[in-house]
């Protein structure tokens, strides 16, 4: 991941600059995904059973 590609994304995540000193890399990738992740529609959605059985 280059520095402005990181930028972008804390951006896109509403953070300042101030608040990135409080936050470490990993923790700001892990935000972006989930973010991303709760705009996709997916065709399953797991049930209890499928849980059971895992």
């Amino acid at each position: 991941m280059t520095t402005p590609l990181f930028l972008l994304r804390c951006k896109q995540l509403g953070f300042s600059m101030m608040e990135l000193e409080l936050l470490t890399i990993g923790l700001i990738n892990d935000m972006f995904i989930e973010k991303e992740n709760d705009e996709h529609k997916y065709d399953y959605k797991a049930q209890q059973s499928d849980f059971d059985s895992f």
